[in-house]
């Protein structure tokens, strides 16, 4: 009996001393290593003048065309609500919903309602996702230029200043982030547009909407 329960304390020790090498030293450590491989990321988002206006990790609502839009949210971006709307994929809610930003976008953008991407008719999970893929950014490029004067060539420059490739090359797809995006566009936008009469003038926009 004592035999016995000497190799199962001895046993228990030895299990006790590789979990916690490797849970209390070596996973910690890799955890660290993996976080100092990431890039940095600074969430705070500042005007030209310098005023905390945003969070890169967090979606603002926009109004205006001018503005790059980001994707749909089932709570109105709001932080204290953030979730889903837990549809299933086979809800005629949900496929009311879908339809119904299809013929929006398509308006909208002037487009084919068959181009549009998919991030661009479904909600995020947390409803406050700031980022949309490359071709839903790219399909509102013409709108923005048109909306704030500038040419579809400085836009494009600023969506992919914007896009950001997958962590360490593979982990996750290429995306861009709507708040910087909208934020890049309302500090450095300007240009000069015709009015209705003819005159020219010099127009620039100095705010995201929502803000």
């Amino acid at each position: 009996m004592l035999p016995i329960f000497g190799r199962q304390i001895l046993t228990g020790a030895r299990m006790l001393l590789v979990l916690t090498l490797v849970l209390g030293l070596a996973y910690p450590l890799m955890m660290v290593a993996i976080g100092r491989l990431m890039p940095a990321q600074e969430a705070s988002i500042r005007n030209s003048a310098g005023e905390v206006v945003g969070n890169a990790h967090l979606a603002q609502p926009v109004t205006g065309d001018e503005w790059f839009f980001p994707r749909p949210s089932a709570d109105d971006y709001d932080g204290l609500a953030s979730g889903a709307t837990n549809l299933a994929a086979n809800s005629p809610e949900l496929l009311t919903q879908i339809a119904d930003r299809r013929s929006r976008i398509a308006s909208r953008e002037r487009v084919d309602p068959a181009s549009i991407p998919a991030d661009a008719l479904t909600a995020s999970a947390s409803g406050l996702d700031p980022d949309i893929s490359p071709e839903y950014a790219r399909l509102q490029v013409p709108r923005v230029a048109r909306e704030t004067g500038l040419s579809r060539k400085d836009v494009a420059e600023m969506v992919e200043a914007n896009t950001q490739d997958p962590v360490l090359g593979f982990i996750g797809e290429p995306h861009v982030n709507v708040v910087t995006l909208n934020n890049d566009l309302a500090n450095g936008s300007s240009a000069h547009v015709e009015t209705n009469d003819g005159e020219s003038t010099h127009a620039s926009t100095t705010s995201t909407g929502g803000r």
